[in-house]
């Protein structure tokens, strides 16, 4: 079971590490000061954490609507909030163990050095950016009827705005207009938190307390989704029917 849920993430996400570097940093390419490996492996580490909670979340409550199963889960004695508690808390393990595996092979890959500057905004960012993906999963998977629904939401909404929030790139190099808009996308600030904990740089803005700022909003922005999420599993929508 660790193979498909822990490895194989991990060795998908090496593969874009292994790609990017050949294709852009055989040149001595440098961003933010850094080797342009250095400077990807940690939005890749975390964008893989993310991808990986909101997959397990997701999947959680829609294999029991699909199996005839759901019953299983919503006849124990469990209060609505202990339920969504203990699916976030199994998605956020899973992208915990996806994060240390990716961090491990990266750390062994030439030209990547993980050294950690501000250790606080490695845990926070990635906990955070974990938790989201994990409620925002959980979500799909209450309005989901079949696994055709919660794969669009996957290729549709998680894979570009994650792809596209500065994983590969640091958003001073777009349009005015574009950086606007990735400023909009929270995975945005969720990557560039999670990098600024590695290279003590980000371009969330030119101070640290634009990152602390960006940690604060990521902890309202989550707590509005948990608030959500519990309204609609309180109110038996789509599972209760």
């Amino acid at each position: 079971m660790q193979t498909q849920t822990i490895w194989a993430p991990a060795v998908t996400t090496l593969l874009f590490l292994v790609i990017f570097t050949v294709a852009l940093g055989r040149s001595g390419r440098e961003v933010l000061g850094v080797p342009f490996a250095t400077f990807v492996a940690p939005g890749l580490i975390v964008m893989g954490m993310m991808q990986n909670a909101f997959a397990n979340s997701s999947f959680s409550l829609l294999a029991g609507k699909i199996q005839g199963t759901i019953i299983d889960l919503l006849m124990p004695p469990l209060s609505e909030g202990e339920l969504m508690g203990g699916i976030v808390a199994a998605a956020v393990t899973r992208a915990i163990f996806v994060g240390g595996a990716v961090a491990l092979a990266m750390a062994l890959w030439p030209g990547v050095s993980l050294a950690a500057a501000h250790p606080w905004a490695i845990v926070w960012f990635g906990l955070m950016g974990a938790v989201m993906l994990a409620l925002l999963g959980l979500m799909t998977s209450i309005w989901a009827e079949k696994f055709d629904h919660n794969a669009a939401i996957s290729n549709f909404i998680v894979a570009p705005l994650s792809l596209l929030s500065g994983t590969f790139y640091v958003i001073d190099n777009l349009a005015p207009a574009f950086q606007m808009i990735s400023r909009l996308n929270p995975f945005f600030y969720v990557i560039s938190g999670f990098r600024f904990g590695f290279l003590g740089q980000s371009d969330i803005g030119d101070t640290n307390w634009a990152v602390i700022q960006s940690a604060i909003g990521l902890g309202v922005f989550n707590v509005v989704l948990a608030i959500m999420t519990y309204a609609l599993l309180k109110s038996g929508w789509k599972l209760k029917d």
